[in-house]
């Protein structure tokens, strides 16, 4: 489990904004608000909504699909972008920021009306899985102090396949890949709900 964030000195009356102190503060509230199993269970949540949301209405227009997933991109990579900072390992720190960064950039270019074409919403969806679980994968074997290590790298396994299943299908027709993503992130909800209860328990025994 993520150890909790180490108390450093604290900025005083006198310390600018911008000051080694005041960062280093700003840091430690960011790896605290990462590490908690409250902010594991936001993600979640966001990750098996946007998933219901998609299987719920497979029929909806293309537009409609782009803007849900456009959404749950953009949110997710905030939410991974702070659990980064939680990261003691810099190659586990590193990992997540470049997975958010990632997230993020395929959010904007989803919600992008020029691109919400079937073959690019599977390109860019494709790429971003397949990307997201290899550098996931990487984590989970080279970092061993990893919390959760398994059912990290069980998710990377799941983002590669499908990385690769939607990659191979560019033309597919709408419900199809409606289909496709709501599976995924349905399972990818329930996998990182896991891992939010998983925390609270840990960190209930550590009183």
């Amino acid at each position: 489990m993520t150890e909790p964030p180490r108390s450093g000195p604290r900025a005083g009356p006198g310390t600018h904004p911008g000051a080694p102190g005041q960062d280093r503060d700003i840091a430690e509230v960011l790896a605290a608000l990462g590490a908690s199993w409250l902010w594991t269970l936001g993600a979640a949540l966001v990750t098996l909504l946007a998933g219901i949301l998609i299987l719920v209405w497979p029929n909806e227009t293309l537009h409609v699909l782009a803007v849900i997933i456009g959404l749950y991109l953009l949110l997710s990579g905030v939410f991974r972008l702070v659990t980064a900072f939680a990261g003691q390992a810099h190659g586990e720190r590193l990992t997540g920021v470049l997975v958010a960064l990632l997230f993020v950039l395929a959010g904007v270019l989803c919600l992008r009306h020029p691109l919400q074409t079937i073959a690019a919403l599977s390109l860019i969806v494709g790429v971003t899985w397949l990307v997201t679980g290899m550098l996931t994968l990487y984590a989970a074997v080279s970092t061993k102090a990893l919390p959760h290590r398994g059912v990290a790298f069980a998710a990377g396994v799941l983002g590669v396949a499908a990385g690769i299943v939607v990659l191979a299908l560019p033309a597919a027709s709408a419900v199809v890949l409606t289909r496709l993503l709501g599976l995924w992130l349905v399972l990818l909800g329930l996998m990182e709900l896991t891992t939010a209860l998983a925390l609270r328990a840990a960190l209930r025994r550590l009183g």
